[in-house]
């Protein structure tokens, strides 16, 4: 998939992707660019549907080598909804089988320190956490923050 149908010049579109990879806000994209917010907004939309429809044509490859994880809340609080859309919670018996379908045996996985990552520290995997409360980094190289980028931008 790529954007297409996009009415915005080429220069102000690399513009865009670049302010998106820096985490500036649509708002202030548009503000910087003299375009109108609701423009940058679909625009940084375009980009997620790309970035999602990478991922599903890689969905059978199974992640190895080093890999962070970390749970997030999309949306806001809806009446009478529970859970999250994707997994119906974040509890152990829900998040290590899909852990382990999708992560190879033997890589390195970075999380918090979310008590249902505990399972992790027994299993065929070498696992580090980093305690927020303490660092952002735990070692030289040992954080999750390119995945708490990840969901930060696909919010």
């Amino acid at each position: 998939m790529k954007i297409t149908r996009c009415k915005l010049s080429k220069k102000v579109q690399r513009r865009l992707l670049g302010f998106f990879t820096a985490e500036v806000t649509a708002r202030t994209a548009a503000d910087l660019l003299d375009i109108q917010p609701n423009t940058a907004a679909l625009f940084y939309h375009k980009i997620r549907l790309v970035i999602d429809d990478h991922l599903s044509l890689e969905a059978d490859e199974l992640f190895d080598g080093e890999v962070e994880l970390d749970e997030s809340y999309f949306g806001g609080v809806h009446k009478g909804k529970k859970g999250r859309g994707v997994v119906a919670d974040t509890k152990q018996t829900t998040l290590m089988p899909a852990i382990k379908r999708n992560i190879k045996p033997d890589s390195f996985v970075y999380t918090d320190s979310y008590r249902s990552y505990n399972a992790l520290d027994v299993s065929e995997f070498k696992h580090f956490r980093v305690n927020h409360s303490i660092e952002f980094i735990c070692g030289k190289n040992n954080h999750i923050n390119g995945i708490e980028n990840f969901w930060n931008q696909s919010k």
